[in-house]
């Protein structure tokens, strides 16, 4: 009788837990929803899980169902994306940073003995040479120990790469950087510029397409984003020059073109190339430049606009972008941009076991966007679908995809807005050691050849070591019209501070090279 009463008692006890429960909701989202995003047909919350940190380049899924994630300063944590609470896991201090470098790809093996967390990052020897370091740690109990070194190879001030993932036979995914050295790219003797693939030891694997070789696929010029699906397709978000941005589809012994073909080989000597050399072309590319960064691959019924898509995160544009992959996963059939400029640089991102989707900010980099950093900056932020029980705030903002606005601008004003705003920024101020200022430059108000000569040809800088010139970097921008760098190089001469005389088209002309 008395066993009885106590089965009853906890019954009732169940059921109230229960009615308490449903009468309060059970509500997603345990941080408050700052932006809500809305779908065909789903509602999606933004809420901020951890703030104040140092660029997180890498953010990963962890094995205890709590986000990885490195800073560029040469850290490695992890954090509760229900509580918030951070643990630090490892300080690596032979991480050398500047600019782009630093702490950078990171990737997590779960095997069935042991579960190890490769990371990438740059590092200075005493002869003042970068290198780029894929080092494997082992993972216990909040603790990253037994650091081994895979591989080690050339890197420069910039172009080093490079993200890590894990292909669905287990094998380790390395894309790497041209190291700013074009001939790298296509160079099977260089590392440089490719997609290597490695077993988890960081031996060459048996079935690679060069026996004894890393190298997977080659002629790629800055690989920012690698994601492998469950069906085995591997994508990749590259880098361009001037132009063409471009997610690939990298396969076996593929030949992707830089640095004589950018984008689709659409230029007579870029079909010369590609008919001997036959190349792989993009599945999208973009002109003008996007600065693409971390990728994912979305394959959760519960936000389903996106099932099936590559989720990509940009830096120039500063947006979030749903690509849409056909059933075969060899074609990109759409595109949705969202929250431009919401949040600034989105520099990377990772899904969740049940479709939930983080993404890192990019705003105490070395190249912020306008308005940025904002307090508390840098950001992991949850999009998760909203539920009825979720309480949206006030003061949240709403957002849906982006629609081009045509605002009425000069078209030098459009040109520099596409092409040179990023660098340069829109007060032509520049970015101090990186981009000189436009803004009372003497070279941009002197005489008309020799600025037409660097718009046209470009310039190229030392690159060596710390010292090095790599801000006087630029790609050559002969791919647009007389008519386009006239209008360019007379709008920036008679902008900001500057008044000199506008630019012609016959002075376009006269300097541009047969």
């Amino acid at each position: 009788m008395r066993r009885f009463t106590i089965i009853i008692l906890l019954m009732v006890v169940t059921a109230g837990i229960y009615l308490l429960v449903k009468k309060q909701g059970n509500p997603t989202f345990t941080q408050p929803i700052e932006v809500t995003l809305q779908l065909d047909s789903t509602t999606l919350g933004i809420s901020t899980i951890i703030s104040d940190l140092d660029v997180p380049w890498e953010i990963a899924w962890g094995p205890d169902n709590q986000i990885f994630y490195t800073e560029q300063s040469g850290t490695i944590s992890k954090v509760d994306p229900h509580t918030g609470r951070k643990k630090l896991l490892l300080t690596v201090p032979d991480v050398y940073r500047q600019r782009s470098l630093g702490m950078l790809g990171m990737a997590i093996y779960s095997g069935k003995k042991q579960t190890y967390v490769l990371v990438d990052y740059t590092h200075m020897k005493q002869d003042s040479t970068i290198v780029s370091r894929l080092v494997r740690y082992t993972y216990a109990t909040d603790t990253l120990k037994d650091p081994l070194q895979l591989l080690e190879l050339p890197g420069n001030t910039g172009h080093n790469g490079a993200r890590v993932a894990i292909s669905q036979d287990g094998k380790v995914l390395y894309a790497t950087g041209d190291a700013a050295r074009d001939q790298n790219a296509p160079d099977t003797a260089s590392l440089n510029g490719k997609v290597l693939r490695l077993n988890i030891d960081g031996s060459v694997p048996a079935d690679n397409p060069y026996p004894g070789n890393y190298m997977w696929s080659r002629g790629h010029r800055n690989i920012q984003g690698l994601v492998c699906t469950p069906e085995g397709n591997i994508f990749a978000a590259e880098h361009g020059d001037a132009t063409d941005d471009e997610i690939n589809h990298i396969k076996k012994a593929g030949y992707y073109g830089w640095a004589r073909i950018e984008g689709y080989a659409d230029r007579p000597d870029e079909k010369t190339h590609a008919d001997s050399f036959p190349f792989i072309a993009p599945l999208k590319a973009w002109t003008p430049t996007i600065a693409p960064a971390g990728i994912d691959y979305y394959h959760s019924d519960k936000i389903p606009e996106w099932r099936n898509s590559l989720l990509l995160g940009t830096l120039k544009t500063a947006s979030l972008r749903a690509l849409q992959l056909n059933a075969t996963q060899d074609a990109i059939t759409g595109e949705q941009v969202y929250l431009t400029g919401k949040f600034g640089r989105l520099r990377d991102l990772c899904i969740s076991p049940d479709g939930d989707v983080y993404v890192a900010t990019s705003n105490r980099d070395w190249n912020p966007g306008k308005g940025f950093p904002l307090p508390h900056d840098d950001r992991i932020l949850r999009i998760a679908k909203v539920q009825a029980d979720d309480k949206i705030p006030a003061t949240a903002t709403r957002e849906t995809a982006d629609t081009k606005k045509n605002t009425p601008v000069s078209k030098g004003a459009g040109i520099y807005k596409s092409y040179c705003e990023s660098c340069h920024k829109p007060d032509g101020k520049g970015v101090t050691a990186s981009f000189p200022a436009l803004d009372n430059n003497p070279l941009v108000t002197g005489k008309v050849p020799p600025l037409l000569q660097i718009i046209l040809q470009g310039r190229t800088g030392a690159t060596k070591n710390k010292n090095s010139t790599y801000g006087e970097q630029m790609p050559a921008f002969s791919f647009l019209s007389d008519t386009d760098i006239a209008a360019l190089a007379t709008y920036i001469r008679s902008s900001w501070s500057n008044t000199a005389d506008s630019v012609t088209i016959t002075d376009v002309t006269k300097e541009r090279k047969p």
